[in-house]
């Protein structure tokens, strides 16, 4: 008998009296197997690689462009003063204490359902949000690494020609790439596990289709477990490319 032929003989029977295997047989196939709603699961789960992309490309560019600017304030040179510098400075300080300063989930509502609220592609409205809320995060880990290098390193680049951003690029940001891979890393994680929460505004990622079928099935358990599954073997997948780069960038420091 095959898989289908198994679960409507054991669906035609009284919940009672099916043993504990043949239920968890019964509710898995419903959540799974029926209707075909493993590729619902896929659907969003391919959304949510999207989503992840999307906000992890905005987040970088956001992140690295207000490290950058925040960096080049605080060590500029005693004595000297730039007025456009200092007013881009305080708009990136006041975007960091925003974003890291209220919930996901506000910032999620409020682009959703305020910014905006006549966009039907919600998805993207999550993406950007999240791009957005990981920009701030970002910033912060990256002018850590870039304030911890000895800036003798940039007044040696500057002092052989270089601009301030050709010293950046080629000197300062490879090596405070080494130490704050580790803090990127656990960003990037946090950043995925978020994209669960774009389903409140209406995206479809996994979380959005796991509560379509609970609320056809009636069962919360299996839909959501598999969510839970699918999500932590993205995050171990991610982790595992992680440490592979890491460890290549320590046997580059050997050699």
């Amino acid at each position: 008998m095959d898989l289908s032929g198994l679960y409507e003989s054991l669906s035609a029977l009284p919940v009672g009296e099916l043993t504990a295997w043949q239920s968890f047989f019964v509710k898995f196939y419903r959540a799974w197997f029926l209707n075909d709603r493993w590729l619902q699961y896929f659907d969003g789960l391919l959304t949510t690689i999207e989503v992840t992309a999307a906000a992890l490309a905005i987040g970088v560019a956001l992140g690295v462009i207000v490290a950058i600017v925040r960096t080049a304030y605080a060590q500029r040179r005693p004595g000297t003063h730039n007025p456009l510098l200092a007013v881009i400075d305080f708009i990136f300080k006041v975007y960091v204490t925003v974003i890291r300063g209220t919930p996901m989930m506000v910032q999620l509502l409020i682009m959703g359902f305020v910014v905006f609220s006549s966009s039907r592609n919600f998805t993207l409205v999550g993406a950007l949000t999240l791009g957005i809320n990981s920009g701030a995060y970002v910033s912060e880990i990256i002018r850590g690494g870039l304030m911890s290098l000895d800036p003798g390193q940039a007044e040696a680049g500057r002092s052989l020609g270089l601009s301030y951003i050709q010293t950046m690029w080629y000197i300062v940001i490879p090596q405070a790439f080494k130490t704050i891979l580790p803090s990127l890393g656990n960003e990037f994680i946090v950043l995925l596990k978020d994209t669960s929460l774009i389903s409140v505004i209406g995206g479809k990622e996994i979380v959005y289709f796991a509560r379509a079928i609970v609320a056809r099935t009636y069962e919360a358990m299996f839909p959501y477990i598999i969510t839970a599954v699918m999500y932590l073997i993205m995050v171990m997948a991610f982790s595992y490319l992680q440490s592979i780069l890491e460890r290549r960038l320590r046997a580059s420091d050997r050699r």
